[in-house]
C-alpha cells in the first residue's frame, strides 16, 4: 500500500482500514460488532483518531478478517536485532586443575559477538557468559588463559562436550563421564590429571563450552 506510505501510522491504519473495508463491502459499524464494540467504535476511531490506536487484540481480528498483516493495521514493527551481543565476562576463573575457589562473580568488561552467528549456533545470548580457564589439565583442548563461552541454558549433563561445574567452591572445567550408581567421573583431556569420581549430586554444572578463545 505505497499510497500511505507517508502518512504517520495511526493515519495510515485508519486509511488502511477503510480501504480494506471498502474492499469487502462490509460497513464500520459490522465491523465493529465483530470486535464486541459499539456501532460508532470504528468509525470514531477512522474519523476521530479516537482511540489513538487499535488495540492489540482489536487488531489481530481485523487483520486475520481481511487476511492481511498486523502491521497494516498499526502493529509496531519489531525492534531490530542489533549487530553485536555483549556477553559479560565474569570475575572467576574455570580451573582445569586441582580447583580454583568460585570467588566473586561480578561482570568485568564484555566480550562482544555476532547475534547472528549466536542465531546460527543455537545459543541465546541471555544464557552466556566469558570466564578464564585456569591451568593445565585441559591441554590440548583449553589452555591456562584461553577464555571461554559457556551456555548456562537448561540441559542434561552428556558425557559429549566440555562442562564448567560446580564442586563446593570450586570452579571446574572437565569433560563429565556417567559411572554406575549415581555416580559421576571429571575427566581431564591432560593425561596426567586422572578421573575424579564423585556422586552425581554433588556435581553443579554451570554450563557447556561452546567456544573458546586464547593468544597464539
Amino acid at each position: 500500500m505505497p499510497e500511505f506510505a507517508a502518512l504517520s501510522p495511526g493515519t495510515a491504519a485508519r486509511a488502511r482500514l477503510v480501504e480494506l473495508a471498502a474492499a469487502r463491502k462490509v460497513s464500520l459499524a459490522s465491523l465493529s460488532a465483530l470486535l464486541g464494540r459499539n456501532a460508532a467504535y470504528l468509525q470514531q476511531f477512522v474519523r476521530k483518531g479516537s482511540p489513538r490506536k487499535l488495540e492489540e487484540n482489536d487488531r489481530r481480528t481485523l487483520a486475520r478478517f481481511f487476511g492481511v498483516a498486523e502491521g497494516e493495521l498499526g502493529a509496531p514493527a519489531p525492534a531490530e536485532e542489533a549487530e553485536w551481543a555483549a556477553i559479560p565476562r565474569l570475575a572467576v576463573a574455570a580451573s582445569a586443575g586441582p580447583g580454583a575457589l568460585a570467588g566473586g562473580e561480578g561482570a568485568c568488561g564484555t566480550l562482544r559477538f555476532s547475534t547472528a552467528w549466536l542465531r546460527e549456533q543455537g545459543l541465546d545470548p541471555a544464557r552466556l557468559s566469558a570466564i578464564v580457564v585456569s591451568g593445565d589439565s585441559m591441554e590440548p583442548a583449553l589452555r591456562d588463559g584461553d577464555e571461554i563461552l559457556v551456555d548456562t541454558a537448561p540441559a542434561a549433563p552428556a558425557s559429549r562436550g566440555i562442562h564448567v561445574v560446580r564442586v563446593e567452591d570450586a570452579v571446574l572445567v572437565k569433560r563429565l563421564e556417567p559411572r554406575a550408581a549415581g555416580r559421576l567421573a571429571l575427566v581431564s583431556d591432560n593425561p596426567a590429571y586422572p578421573p575424579r569420581e564423585l556422586a552425581a549430586d554433588a556435581v553443579t554444572v554451570v554450563g557447556r563450552v561452546v567456544w573458546k578463545g586464547g593468544p597464539v
